[in-house]
């Protein structure tokens, strides 16, 4: 979960990694760390922190040819040597990677046999080590970087560059997503294209498990086998003016902010709504297949397809597929719910279910992922790209593109696109109430979320909104539950939030909320109807039937929102998180 970037052409190599460096920050954000080259000498800058600590390291530094990273730690602490670019004994070659060497420790021991002296503690320092031996005696680099991935065990994407290579990139990818772009004699290559789609919308989405040598005239690419690869790009757009955070102080709440026009996007007719329609209803068992925020929606679109479908979905936990294959076969539909469409538990699901003969229809934002290109069929949900680390838009767009799906497959009228448009931007006008609350919220170290029914699955990702955000300890709880054990931690103050819009739970829920209150909670409700019950009461717009989802997770992000801000939490980029989980 790292990520990282290179670029050769004829400018300045350190203002184009900078500025991606930047973008690709919500990757990961421990440190970062840059290697230019320049004229057969290569200087080498990194540090831990954010991506700006390096920055004026860089100043004056000239190269038109280089590799930088930002870095979310797996193997070794946080700190300046553990920083990426890692180099070579002789310091004519550096790397940078994403991923996890699995057999580093029987790597290293072999080339600390063979005289290297390493400076780091990571798993990666072992591919510039590998990669300076294969590179002895003027081998083609192409074919060193084919033997180096021959001795690799895991999942990586790496970049290599340096004197050793004049002007020429080395990539390498395996399980880890790695794109190149092209444009005016100059050539990039990033861990997605948000690294540089500011300057080329012409892309190569490597294929999985193999290598590229890239230069400012082209690119050569082979699969792991050696078996050469036409290299054929394809035009990007990924609607790039969202990117920037505007008039509002994090990305974050620009996104919240943004989801009546995301919403009304994401249920657009479109024909690839259909096709999944068609396959659902064809089908003999349904999975979704989801991690974190898209599993909350895969259990929300249980609800929805047994209720306008008579379709039974099973939710699956992507790192529990196992479970699971046992009842997928070629009968079998798969939606594989992803923002990225590169988390790693995710694919290894879809892999696993494809073994079984099972379709896959993919549900994700980012185009030509690796997640949409192992699909048999894919939807994208048009949330845009989606910058902060917490979901938000891509969770309501994910929520009415399942919606569209199975009101599609039952053979019923769709959404309204324009009236949940509406419906959301009124549910924004709460923001005042959220932020009332969130302030209310700042000391509190346990949080309660409690939702029945359909309602339950949002207190579950309002709940992980809060953690994500605030670092404030939350749970979603299922209101008929409450009794199960919950009740015994509720004691004078406890904060409790009661997802309470007035379909046919709200007066259970109410009931459960009582339960709450006579034993000293403070209410917060969130509902259409005031009550004397909350303490505070949050106000959404009256929805109906599969409306209240998508309505009502919008204050619950507000709220999430707020009680951070009011904490001083990083928002955007929240500690020991990063947004794309491609490691397991």
């Amino acid at each position: 979960m790292c990520g990282i970037i290179g670029y050769t052409g004829s400018g300045e190599a350190a203002e184009v990694l900078l500025r991606g460096l930047r973008r690709l920050e919500y990757r990961g954000y421990d440190s970062a760390g840059a290697a230019i080259v320049n004229d057969g000498a290569m200087k080498v800058v990194k540090r831990a922190g954010r991506v700006d600590s390096i920055a004026p390291l860089l100043d004056g530094v000239e190269g038109s040819t280089g590799i930088a990273h930002t870095r979310w730690a797996t193997h070794g602490k946080v700190t300046d040597g553990n920083a990426h670019p890692h180099t070579s004994c002789g310091n004519d070659l550096a790397i940078v990677h994403n991923g996890i060497v699995e057999n580093h420790a029987e790597l290293r021991a072999e080339l600390e046999a063979r005289g290297h002296v390493f400076r780091s503690e990571t798993d990666s320092e072992v591919i510039a080590h590998l990669l300076e031996e294969a590179l002895r005696g003027s081998k083609d680099p192409l074919r060193a970087a084919l033997e180096v991935c021959g001795r690799l065990r895991g999942s990586y994407a790496f970049l290599a560059a340096g004197p050793a290579l004049g002007k020429a990139i080395l990539a390498a990818r395996k399980d880890s997503p790695l794109v190149l772009g092209f444009a005016d004699g100059a050539a990039y290559a990033a861990s997605d294209v948000y690294g540089f789609v500011e300057w080329a919308d012409d892309a190569y989405f490597m294929e999985n498990g193999s290598v590229a040598l890239i230069t400012p005239e082209g690119v050569r690419a082979a699969l792991l086998d050696g078996t050469p690869l036409e290299v054929r790009p394809v035009k990007v757009a990924f609607e790039m003016a969202t990117s920037d955070a505007s008039v509002y102080a994090h990305h974050t709440l620009r996104e919240i902010m943004e989801q009546p026009e995301v919403v009304a996007r994401a249920l657009a007719p479109r024909p690839e709504i259909e096709l999944a329609a068609g396959a659902l209803r064809t089908a003999g068992r349904v999975f979704a297949v989801g991690a974190g925020t898209s599993y909350h929606a895969a259990m929300v679109a249980r609800y929805a397809f047994a209720e306008v479908a008579g379709v039974d979905l099973q939710p699956v936990l992507a790192s529990e597929h196992d479970l699971f294959l046992r009842w997928m076969d070629a009968g079998s539909v798969v939606l594989a719910i992803s923002q990225s469409g590169e988390t790693a538990d995710v694919l290894e699901a879809v892999r696993a279910a494809r073994a079984k003969g099972a379709r896959i229809v993919s549900i994700v934002n980012v185009p030509h992922s690796t997640l949409e290109r192992e699909s048999d069929l894919s939807v994208n949900v048009r949330a845009g790209p989606e910058v902060g680390v917490a979901a938000t838009k891509s969770f309501t767009a994910q929520l009415s593109t399942l919606f569209s799906m199975a009101l599609e497959a039952a053979g019923r009228p769709p959404l309204d696109a324009e009236r949940l448009r509406q419906l959301v931007t009124s549910a924004l006008s709460s923001e005042g109430s959220a932020r009332a609350a969130g302030e209310r919220l700042r000391d509190a170290t346990d949080v309660y979320i409690v939702g029945r029914g359909v309602h339950y699955p949002v207190a579950l990702e309002g709940a992980l909104k809060v953690k994500e955000l605030a670092y404030v300890h939350a749970e979603g709880l299922a209101a008929g539950e409450l009794k199960h054990g919950t009740l015994a931690m509720v004691e004078e103050g406890t904060p409790v939030v009661l997802v309470n819009p007035g379909d046919g739970t709200y007066v259970d829920t109410i009931s459960n909320g009582e339960e709450m209150k006579a034993r000293g909670a403070f209410v917060i409700g969130i509902s259409e109807r005031p009550n004397d019950l909350y303490d505070l009461h949050i106000p959404i717009p009256e929805a109906r039937g599969l409306e209240l989802p998508i309505v009502e997770v919008v204050p619950l992000q507000l709220l999430a929102y707020y009680v951070a801000l009011a904490r001083g939490a990083e928002i955007d980029r929240p500690r020991n998180l990063a947004k794309s989980v491609t490691v397991k």
